[in-house]
């Protein structure tokens, strides 16, 4: 504790500087100077391109970056604007959990006023405001939205004279499919489908009606068919041992990498990824495709799962309006082209980020991968709550113990519903 403490104390020190000297700068160049916590600048390459797009449109401003890190962004994020001190102007946020710490400690100002005055068409965020709303307020706004697709490999399903996956597929049909493309045995095996070790793989299959959050608590039956298709899967051999795959900690790109999985249930973030192993020569997959996540019966094909990533104003700066000038852009139709010219997804719909994302080199030319890309409903993996943290760390527990076959279907989801409430009941 104590020296994570005087890491904290030594990187507070370092921003300390960083703020000086980025004052001194803007004050002699004249112009309006916004600066915005990120997490991890050097390694993501949309920062840049949201910064250059607004400056070239807002000659009058610079916006300055100042990294606070990944591992520790949340509580740095905060300590910061606690002090009294901060001179944020915008502030990047990680995650729900986040988002409501800040929130309850009265750190951000209320955006809904403003899109309110500015006639914002919330609508076009396919759903999220509602979702990260408090009452008739919310104290931030999405820019980046990654969401769940089916990755395929089209020589495998080529060779196999098995038609490709579609973008209106049911669990029942997406589960035969699966059965048919499994083939071959030991390194030359290929399996129909693979779940990474997350709990979300599998658990989001539930939340897809909308009638469900995870947070819920109590009775989690409705997640009892999908534990049972996958479980089903893992014994007959169409996807990857669970124990197997965390024990000796195998990651999903690897599998899709080698060609030895069809399909494969993943976040839109793998399509930059897998472009650019394809490109580095990393991969043996240069021949695939992407269709819409799978759906129950009576679900309307294209709703599927997510993360956000969102822009929040400190309830503290003195730049308020010029502040908001600048979330408005980023998080809206200019801001959400840059974005996709970059192969990441906007959180703001707009038809051009199909047509620019399906544009890059390396994405698949065929018109079912294309439309993959268009969301009808966007439900958040882990939606806004008290204790969401907490929350998590029992959903995974018997994600655990139920795939690794410790406990029954039944009977995990009965214990993980006592546990969740226990949580809720504190």
């Amino acid at each position: 504790m104590k020296k994570a403490l005087a890491l904290l104390l030594i990187a507070l020190i370092s921003l300390s500087a960083v703020f000086a000297g980025g004052s001194s700068e803007s004050a002699a160049d004249g112009k309006t100077t916004l600066t915005w916590a990120v997490w991890d600048y050097a390694t993501t390459s949309y920062y840049d391109a949201l910064i250059d797009a607004y400056e070239a449109s807002h000659p009058d401003v610079n916006v300055e970056v100042i990294d606070l890190g990944s591992a520790d962004y949340q509580t740095a994020l905060q300590i910061q604007l606690s002090g009294g001190g901060s001179e944020f102007d915008v502030v990047a946020i990680k995650d729900i959990p986040g988002y409501n710490n800040l929130y309850k400690a009265g750190l951000l100002a209320d955006l809904a006023p403003l899109a309110e005055r500015d006639g914002l068409d919330l609508s076009l965020y396919g759903g999220i405001i509602e979702q990260i709303s408090i009452g008739d307020s919310f104290y931030e706004l999405p820019f980046k939205s990654d969401f769940w697709v089916l990755f395929y490999n089209k020589d495998l399903f080529d060779a196999a004279g098995v038609p490709y996956p579609t973008n209106d597929m049911t669990f029942e049909e997406y589960d035969a499919l699966a059965r048919q493309m499994t083939s071959g045995s030991g390194a030359s095996k290929v399996y129909g489908a693979h779940y990474h070790t997350w709990r979300s793989a599998i658990q989001l299959f539930g939340i897809l009606d909308g009638k469900h959050q995870i947070t819920d608590g109590g009775d989690y039956s409705y997640l009892k068919p999908y534990y049972e298709m996958a479980l089903a899967q893992q014994a007959d051999g169409i996807v990857q041992d669970y124990a197997t795959l965390k024990t000796s900690n195998i990651h999903y790109s690897g599998v899709f990498y080698n060609e030895s999985v069809a399909m494969m249930n993943m976040g839109s973030w793998y399509i930059a990824t897998l472009i650019t192993a394809n490109q580095t020569g990393q991969s043996d997959a240069q021949n695939w495709g992407i269709v819409k996540y799978p759906h129950a019966e009576g679900i309307e094909p294209g709703t599927t799962l997510g993360t956000i990533g969102a822009l929040a104003i400190p309830s503290s700066s003195k730049q308020q309006e010029a502040a908001w000038d600048f979330v408005k852009f980023v998080c809206g139709e200019e801001g959400g082209k840059a974005l996709a010219g970059t192969g990441n997804f906007p959180a703001y719909q707009i038809p051009e980020v199909k047509d620019i994302v399906a544009s890059l080199e390396g994405f698949p030319q065929d018109q079912n991968s294309k439309d993959a890309l268009s969301v009808t409903q966007l439900y958040l993996e882990m939606p806004l709550h008290d204790k969401s943290a907490e929350i998590e760390v029992v959903l995974n527990e018997f994600h655990d113990q139920i795939m690794t076959g410790n406990m029954s279907v039944d009977d995990g989801l009965a214990e993980m519903g006592k546990r969740v409430d226990a949580v809720l009941a504190n």
